[in-house]
């Protein structure tokens, strides 16, 4: 028997291993000391950033399947079919930690690793979209101050990156609050196009079958990422920094051209990309999913830097890297490609029947355990939870709580705030219109839009979440961001299909933050279900605390639907003067977790009511069918802010004032927060056939008012359009430049 390693305490302490996890490694180990390799490849693949040990419990119950989903969570990315033989790939990854350790880089190598997700299944990447989470930019703080130093750091990486590639980043959202000072958080989205039977999975299999490296060379950065990634901040975190992975978009661009090449080849069994834990995960996971064993010499990898050992092989997060099980006897086909494209390419072992990963280092053999209990049997947590103490005293305050503050100076309070105003100076440094596929892109409100020219359809996509919401209630706050996200699609035209998730939470170990997530999980269901919008893929992100104190629960949706009609695609800013603006739904006086009560008195409290999933079903009804029949001229959800704030952005926007008398039951409820809200413009020509579709679903409608003029009037309240346009799309330039 093997001797146990020296200091083992210190050691399992570093790879954030308990005692426990190592009686199980001893277990698998047929009662064998591990190694430090060994040690290195279970602490990976058994932290939370792979294993999903404190999640997955809960994430087992999401709905998952639907007749249009063709590939469903487990694989690098999820499928849904889009017609005529063509399919929609598409996910939503964290890259939280190494993005406020080293903002340029996380946020940069957090859109090429979501890219790689893409083209690995064998689909070409057309979309980008983005959900960050910011501390409080606004003041004089060096807190402040290093916030804004976040946002022009991720918002940098995230253009670099993304343009490089040619991949148009067509929308997304970007939000702020204290409790993100700490930790903030860079979900990354993409989607791709591929053919329903050109789609490839990350699998090894076929006894003799060689195992590929192809890519960039592996060196020393990101070593260690996965495991950084699944421990909360302290003080010491910046000293993190070497975990931080170095992009490089140009060799990315290389790499999604040779794959997109060599998947015309058939020479490949399947292809994994070289994520969070690099080589480890790609490798147990792809013989894990079928049962085979591996053999690998690692002195034949690819190699940037001196003196790397097996531990730096297996552990680096190395960009730009695939892993590939070939068809015997094809490998010369795969180098000539990979070399054609100046990549590095090289045979580094083989598929074999022992069900085992065998690693050897010029001839040594340095690794030696069984795969199954590694990628399929990590140990899944039941940790204690406990309804946070907090909520008792959020959730007894109502808007009548607070004083009450004139209605003029609660627009303009909110109509300039940073969650309200227009991010151009975000997006601006996106390429939005690369490909020339982009039909509705940032800035134009609610959920962006690309075409598929292949079949004359188009794709809408939306990224939503509420965190206020999800603080004063976990399980409806997270039901609400489905439900935004849809009713954001469904705005467009399209239907809402499936979603992706990104679910941002604080550390796990901390019973408040388990119950938080088990409710988020628990109002995903709910709504996904509800809606018949199925989860196909996602990702979950915990430890997202600084110094003990979590970030909001953050449960980031992504919805993407289909329009049968790319022509038909809906604008969501008014077309025309002397349009008639009708309100959708009923406007009920909420406030709970709203802007109003944030904004107006620096709280987040209240309670969210009951929902009723069938009057959102009915509002998306109505857009859709108004909208293929050509009786809107556009559309726009109520959400932050209310009526008020919808239409002032909506004027904005458009160049077009409007004039509005909304009947409410008190005068500030313009500003409330009911769900199931939409404003549609109609002309006079169509308005009663609006009416008439409303009055037959059992949906509200009342006709508010008229764009044109030179003001955005609401009841009393009002801005000359000059103000409203200055106020919207200057104001967020001014706080995030005010220190160059």
């Amino acid at each position: 028997m093997s001797q146990p390693i020296e200091d083992l305490d210190n050691v399992l302490k570093n790879h954030k291993l308990s005692k426990e996890e190592y009686e199980d490694i001893l277990r698998i180990l047929d009662g064998r000391h591990p190694n430090i390799v060994e040690i290195g490849i279970f602490s990976a693949m058994w932290s939370e950033h792979c294993s999903y040990k404190s999640s997955k419990k809960y994430l087992n119950g999401f709905p998952t399947k639907a007749p249009w989903v063709i590939q469903g969570p487990g694989e690098n990315a999820g499928v849904i079919d889009i017609g005529d033989g063509m399919a929609a790939v598409f996910k939503m990854e964290s890259h939280n930690h190494p993005s406020f350790i080293e903002p340029f880089q996380g946020a940069a190598t957090g859109v090429g690793g979501i890219l790689r997700d893409i083209f690995t299944m064998g689909a070409r990447p057309v979309a980008n979209l983005n959900a960050l989470r910011f501390g409080k930019v606004r003041g004089d703080s060096d807190t402040n101050k290093y916030q804004r130093h976040l946002v022009r750091g991720v918002v940098d990486g995230i253009g670099s990156y993304g343009n490089c590639m040619g991949v148009p980043t067509i929308g997304g959202e970007v939000s702020f609050d204290e409790s993100y000072n700490g930790n903030i958080l860079v979900n990354a989205f993409s989607l791709g196009l591929v053919k329903s039977d050109e789609i490839f999975l990350g699998v090894a299999s076929g006894i003799g079958n060689p195992v590929m490296y192809v890519g960039s060379k592996t060196g020393r950065d990101g070593l260690g990422g996965a495991v950084m990634s699944s421990d909360s901040f302290t003080e010491e975190s910046k000293s993190l920094r070497p975990t931080v992975q170095v992009g490089d978009p140009f060799t990315e661009k290389l790499l999604l051209e040779a794959c997109l090449e060599l998947f015309k080849t058939d020479t490949i069994v399947g292809i994994q990309d070289m994520g969070a834990a690099g080589l480890t995960s790609s490798a147990f996971e792809m013989a894990g999913k079928t049962g085979a064993g591996l053999i690998m010499n690692l002195d034949q990898v690819p190699a940037r830097e001196e003196g790397m050992t097996p531990y730096d092989f297996m552990l680096s997060e190395s960009q730009e890297r695939m892993l590939i099980c070939a068809k015997k006897g094809r490998e010369q086909e795969i180098i000539d490609i990979f070399e054609k494209w100046e990549l590095d390419v090289a045979v580094i072992g083989e598929v074999t029947d022992t069900e085992r990963m065998e690693l050897f280092w010029h001839g040594d053999k340095v690794c030696d355990m069984p795969i199954a209990p590694v990628s399929e049997e990590a140990p899944i947590l039941d940790r204690p939870t406990a309804r946070p103490g907090y909520l008792d005293e959020v959730n007894a305050k109502s808007v009548a709580d607070f004083d009450k503050v004139d209605d003029q100076e609660a627009y303009e309070k909110l109509f300039t705030s940073i969650e309200t105003v227009d991010k151009a100076w975000v997006y601006n440094q996106y390429d939005s219109m690369v490909q020339t596929n982009t039909s509705k892109g940032p800035g134009s409100l609610d959920a962006s839009c690309i075409r598929i020219k292949e079949n004359g359809r188009a794709l809408a996509m939306s990224s939503d979440c509420n965190p206020r919401y999800c603080y004063i209630d976990p399980r409806k706050g997270a039901a609400l961001a489905v439900v935004e996200s849809g009713r954001n699609v469904a705005m467009s035209g399209a239907r809402p299909l499936s979603i992706t998730d990104c679910l941002n939470y604080g550390n796990p170990e901390n019973p408040e933050v388990m119950w938080q997530f088990a409710e988020g999980c628990e109002g995903i269901k709910e709504a996904c279900i509800a809606l018949n919008t199925p989860v196909v893929s996602g990702n979950v992100s915990l430890y997202n605390e600084t110094n003990g104190v979590s970030v909001f629960p953050t449960p980031a949706i992504a919805m993407v639907g289909l329009n049968d009609d790319e022509n038909r695609v809906l604008p969501s800013s008014f077309q025309e003067a002397f349009s008639n603006i009708v309100l959708l739904g009923e406007t009920k006086g909420e406030f709970g977790g709203s802007l109003y009560i944030k904004e107006l008195f620096g709280e987040t409290a209240g309670t969210l009511p009951t929902f009723d999933y069938k009057n959102e079903l009915k509002l998306w009804e109505l857009v859709i069918e108004a909208n293929k029949e050509g009786l809107l001229k556009s559309a726009k959800d109520v959400n932050l802010g209310g009526i008020a704030v919808a239409l002032s952005k909506m004027a904005a926007v458009s160049g077009k004032g409007i004039e509005a008398k909304v009947s409410v039951a008190d005068s500030k409820d313009i500003f409330d927060e009911s769900q199931s809200r939409a404003l549609v413009e109609v002309c006079d020509a169509d308005l009663d056939a609006v009416l008439a579709m409303a009055e037959g679903l059992g949906l509200r409608a009342e006709v508010i008012g008229k764009t044109g003029g030179d003001e955005v009037k609401v009841n009393e309240v009002s801005l000359p359009m000059e103000k409203i346009k200055d106020i919207y799309f200057n104001t967020f330039a001014r706080i995030i430049e005010q220190d160059l």
